[in-house]
């Protein structure tokens, strides 16, 4: 009897492992990024735009929310659109009324967790400062994560923006191959410049949106480049050539500047973390031997000055170990 569970446990086990392979491997083929790049180029071959045109649908018609109510009301709120550009600097599909709802959620969460845990006021606070703070936090996390990205696509898409134009291809066809061959997210946002102008926007203001979408220096000055070269006159691939050979030479130096401050980087990590992780290991081992400074008045104003010393490290010690190259 024992042998005949033994097997039919394993054996069970062994379904229930197959069931998930399979369905993750259906998933990855229908819907995973392997496929939808191998959907995205069968439509570029057959001609087809549905994609791009739902992009450039976003781009010229975003909206705050999907009911008109809701739509109306926030486009009284002001600065709101400074948060809509956060998203789509972001790459994230969301409308504000989403990311507000989420926000919404992180104050409902900053609320009730002290309450359930039963925190004591300086936690208390710490607790609800990093609940409301964390969608913001992510939101512009991810925002760097792609700027990053796209500061790493840009030389590359210099250097072939000006092997283009040097085999004599006009500029909005240029901008229509780069779309199609450079990776995301820099080639969407070319693809969308590309459509744009197929809109019936100006060369003009197309180069200024894409500069408004993608908060990039360099990428500025490849739009500078090319709006003087349309009005003065010169060679747009030796412009393109020099800002690729310039952002090279800066993401080469900022590398160096990391590799050097890597060590003062990861001391204040450290320094920063260290008082927390010992305090909450003495709190989970014997939290009676440091209940004094939640409990005791003296203890609570301790504990307050310590947060304001770690803070103030950090920041000191941010500054110190970031050089801006």
């Amino acid at each position: 009897m024992d042998l005949a569970w033994s097997g039919f446990a394993v054996l069970l086990f062994a379904a229930v492992i197959c069931l998930c392979e399979g369905a993750w491997l259906w998933w990855s083929g229908k819907h995973g990024s392997g496929a939808r790049r191998v959907a995205l180029r069968l439509r570029l071959m057959s001609g087809r735009s549905d994609t791009a045109g739902a992009r450039i649908s976003i781009l010229k018609e975003r909206r705050y929310a999907d009911t008109p109510a809701l739509e109306r009301l926030l486009q009284r709120v002001p600065r709101i659109a400074a948060l809509d550009r956060l998203l789509l600097q972001a790459g994230l599909r969301w409308q504000v009324a989403r990311f507000l709802a989420l926000q919404g959620l992180a104050l409902l969460a900053a609320w009730l967790l002290p309450a359930m845990l039963r925190l004591p006021g300086a936690a208390a606070a710490v607790l609800g400062a990093l609940c409301c703070a964390a969608p913001l936090a992510m939101l512009l996390r991810a925002r760097a994560a792609r700027i990053r990205r796209v500061e790493a696509q840009l030389p590359e898409m210099a250097d072939f923006l000006a092997r283009a134009l040097r085999a004599g291809h006009s500029f909005a066809n240029v901008l229509q191959m780069a779309g199609d061959e450079v990776a995301d997210p820099l080639g969407g946002e070319f693809r969308a410049t590309y459509e744009e102008i197929n809109y019936g926007v100006t060369m003009h203001d197309a180069l200024h949106h894409l500069a408004g979408r993608v908060p990039l220096t360099d990428l500025r000055y490849l739009v500078i480049a090319v709006l003087i070269q349309r009005e003065s006159g010169g060679n747009l691939a030796e412009l393109l050539d020099n800002v690729s050979r310039m952002t090279r030479a800066r993401l080469q130096l900022q590398a160096q500047v990391r590799v050097l401050s890597a060590e003062g980087r990861m001391s204040a990590w450290i320094l920063t973390l260290m008082p927390l992780v010992m305090l909450a290991g003495m709190h989970l081992t014997n939290p009676a031997y440091n209940a004094v400074l939640w409990q005791d008045p003296a203890g609570q104003r301790l504990l307050w000055y310590g947060a304001g010393a770690i803070a103030l490290g950090a920041l000191w010690m941010r500054t110190i170990v970031r050089v801006r190259a």
